[in-house]
C-alpha cells in the first residue's frame, strides 16, 4: 500500500467539503451499518459488487468488508476492449488486498452479440459505451441472483445528480452506499479507509470508450462540480451569492450544471405512467 499522502483536496478546489474527524467516523459508521441493514432486509447471504479500480467502486468495496466481512462480499472484474489494462489489474487488486473472492468476466464477447444484432447502432458511441455498462449490471445481477446477494452501487451525490450514469446500467443496484457523498468526501473517505492513494488520485473514468474520462464529459472537474451542488442545487445559495462563494467560479460553469441536473431528472424517478383510469 502506498504511504504517499493521497490528493483528497487539490488547490483548485472552490469549496472544501471535507468532514471533520468525528464527522468521518460517523460516515463510515453509518454507510458501514447501512450495508448491513440492507442485506439484512433482504435476507441475503451477502453482497456483489462490480470492481473497475476506480475510486468509488474501491471505497464501496472496503466498506462492504468492513460491514459483511470478506466472506459477504463477492467482487466482479468485467474488462472490455476499452478498459485500460491497467484499471482492470487495480480492480484485480483490490479484491486481492481485500481478500475477497471474485470473478474476472470478459464482456466483449457478449457485447460483439449485440452490436451484431443491430450493426447500424454501432455508429452511436454512447449506445455502444452504455451496451458495456449495461452488460455489467445484468451479470451483477446473474451472480447475485445465484448466490442470493444483493447488488451494491458504486453512484455517489455529484454522478446522481448530474445524470453522469447508465440509465439501467450502473445504477441497476439495490442500493448506494455513497450515494449520499460528493466525490471530494468520496475522495476524503477512501483515504481514511487506508485505500492507496494511487486509486485516490486516480482519474475517474467509465470506461465507456477509449481514453474516456468523467470531467471531459461533464465539462467540468468534481471540485467545480461538487461545490455548485452543495450551495447552489442542493444549498439554498442564489446564483449571485454562489459566483461570490466560490472563487474561479463563472456563470457557463453554474449554466452547465443546472442544465445537467435538470436534463437528467427522469434518471432519478420512476419510469412515468397516465394517470389511474376510470377516477
Amino acid at each position: 500500500m502506498s504511504t504517499t499522502p493521497a490528493p483528497v483536496l487539490s488547490e483548485s478546489a472552490p469549496l472544501d467539503l471535507r468532514f471533520s474527524a468525528s464527522e468521518l467516523d460517523t460516515v463510515s459508521e453509518t454507510l458501514t451499518s447501512f450495508i448491513e441493514d440492507t442485506v439484512d432486509d433482504a435476507n441475503a447471504e451477502g453482497a456483489t459488487l462490480g470492481l473497475s479500480g476506480g475510486i468509488d467502486s474501491t471505497t464501496t468495496a472496503y466498506l462492504a468488508v468492513e460491514a459483511l466481512g470478506t466472506d459477504g462480499l463477492h467482487g466482479l472484474v468485467m474488462p472490455s476492449e476499452v478498459n485500460d489494462p491497467d484499471n482492470m489489474s487495480d480492480a484485480e487488486r483490490v479484491a486481492e488486498e481485500l481478500g475477497i473472492e471474485y470473478d474476472v468476466i470478459e464482456i466483449q464477447p457478449i457485447a460483439e452479440q449485440v452490436f451484431e444484432a443491430v450493426p447500424t447502432a454501432t455508429e452511436d458511441r454512447m449506445a455502444m459505451g452504455n451496451v458495456y455498462v449495461r452488460t455489467r449490471a445484468v451479470l451483477n445481477y446473474f451472480v447475485a441472483n445465484a448466490n442470493d446477494r444483493v447488488v451494491l452501487g458504486t453512484g455517489n451525490r455529484a454522478e446522481a445528480m448530474t445524470g453522469y450514469f447508465t440509465k439501467y446500467g450502473d445504477q441497476a443496484v439495490d442500493c448506494n452506499p455513497i450515494g449520499g457523498l460528493y466525490k471530494q468526501q468520496v475522495r476524503q473517505l477512501a483515504d481514511s479507509l487506508g485505500v492507496p492513494a494511487d486509486l485516490v488520485a486516480q482519474t475517474p473514468t467509465a470506461g465507456m470508450w477509449d481514453g474516456q474520462t468523467d470531467e471531459e464529459e461533464l465539462g467540468l472537474d468534481y471540485d467545480t462540480v461538487d461545490a455548485i451542488l452543495a450551495l447552489h442545487i442542493d444549498g439554498p445559495l442564489s446564483t449571485a451569492a454562489t459566483l461570490r462563494a466560490l472563487d474561479g467560479v463563472d456563470h457557463d460553469q453554474i449554466r452547465r450544471v443546472k442544465s445537467l441536473v435538470e436534463g437528467s431528472k427522469h434518471k432519478r424517478s420512476m419510469p412515468p405512467a397516465p394517470d389511474p383510469l376510470g377516477e
